[in-house]
């Protein structure tokens, strides 16, 4: 009977937890470069059930009936790295990656690649993120721009008044899924040498909005709510069974 509680208990948290997964990328659904997680639910490990038989002296081994779940545990979780929508901006230091590939930026914690191309002119003529960190060219340096006008050719070429000026450093790798760990935000960490081959498009005066379905989100929200309101009232009848027994038993005693 307490092998129910156990099943009930961690549906329950696996639900949560998924829940808490789900809102974030609800809360998601307008940033710009945003991917989404994908949860997963795991068994717990089964454990064997055997059948011990009224005379021990003739059949004393137990004889296995089967298997019995315990219940079910939050599994890993993965970035979906699939492309998102492309929404024009007009704005020139918004830029979006088409295909594979990553914008790198220098945080404080280090190197780290990011979807979102968010950028601006910061006060000392520096291309930053919108949270200020330095975007990096391909020979991993901050990328200063003199005054004038400024364009992004679509192999990353960063021009002024026609000169060129620096090329974004722009990385791709085999199996981002693999290779890549969420790091705050829009980041993700990854090894410092990319693994990918080929080029890399970028759109100038344009975002990549977030890959997330809203419609497919919200259903699986009602879907894991309905999960979890399923596994709290085995809870509830689990414990009035448990009561039932232990009156039972101080009624025989």
């Amino acid at each position: 009977m307490i092998k129910g509680f156990y099943a009930a208990v961690s549906g329950m948290i696996a639900n949560a937890m998924r829940q808490n997964v789900l809102a974030h990328n609800i809360a998601n659904m307008q940033t710009p470069g945003f991917k989404q997680v994908l949860t997963t639910v795991e068994d717990f490990a089964h454990t064997e059930v055997d059948y011990s038989p009224g005379n021990l002296l003739r059949d004393p081994a137990p004889a296995p009936v089967g298997m019995l779940g315990l219940g079910a545990q939050y599994g890993p979780e993965f970035v979906d790295f699939a492309q998102g929508g492309l929404m024009m901006t007009g704005n020139l230091y918004d830029l979006a990656i088409q295909g594979d590939g990553f914008f790198r930026v220098q945080t404080p914690d280090g190197l780290r690649y990011t979807r979102d191309g968010r950028f601006i002119r910061d006060a000392q003529n520096n291309l930053v993120t919108i949270e200020g960190y330095p975007v990096l060219s391909m020979g991993n340096q901050p990328i200063r721009l003199p005054e004038g006008d400024f364009n992004v050719r679509p192999d990353g070429t960063i021009t002024v008044n026609g000169a060129t000026v620096a090329q974004l450093g722009l990385s791709r790798f085999q199996n981002p899924a693999a290779e890549l760990s969420r790091a705050g935000g829009n980041l993700f960490a990854g090894p410092a040498q990319p693994t990918g081959q080929g080029t890399v498009q970028v759109t100038q005066g344009a975002l990549e909005m977030s890959n997330t379905n809203p419609t497919r989100l919200m259903t699986e929200m009602v879907e894991v709510a309905r999960s979890y309101e399923a596994a709290q009232k085995m809870v509830q009848n689990q414990d009035e069974l448990l009561g039932k027994a232990i009156a039972s038993l101080g009624r025989i005693g």
